[in-house]
């Protein structure tokens, strides 16, 4: 069984997709990319700013799941530049406390809407 988790306080999804499921008490949160939800755009000032809005979109949409960072198992981060990496690294710091989720970074090409970064999460419900 599972069940979408949406909220307004993050990015509506831009396609056929949920911002994230519920299977059975593990989240999986789809990617956010730094759109700010209040006004539907990408935020401006570079790869420090966009990467704390992703931050900001995926702790709304943990949050209407009940969860939070100390929830997070798993991230993938998405970057359009490794150079990035120390950036993205520090802020990320920030939100997260040990132990730290496992995580993946890889680059890509491109990505949605011009970002240049993106984040994914998974999530367990605890006992």
């Amino acid at each position: 069984m599972k069940k979408a988790i949406e909220t307004r306080k993050a990015p509506a999804a831009i396609g056929p997709y949920s911002q994230a499921i519920d299977g059975r008490g593990t989240v999986f949160c789809s990617g956010q990319i730094g759109i700010d939800p209040a006004i539907g755009v990408l935020v401006e000032g570079g790869i420090e700013a966009e990467t704390r809005r992703v931050l900001e979109n995926i702790r709304e949409v943990l949050s209407a799941a009940g969860l939070g960072f100390d929830d997070v198992v798993k991230t993938t981060i998405f970057l359009l530049d490794l150079a990035d990496f120390d950036i993205v690294n520090r802020v990320y710091g920030e939100h997260f406390n040990a132990p730290f989720p496992a995580r993946s970074t890889v680059a890509v090409a491109a990505l949605p809407r011009g970002a240049l970064i993106e984040i994914e999460a998974i999530a367990t419900k605890r006992d």
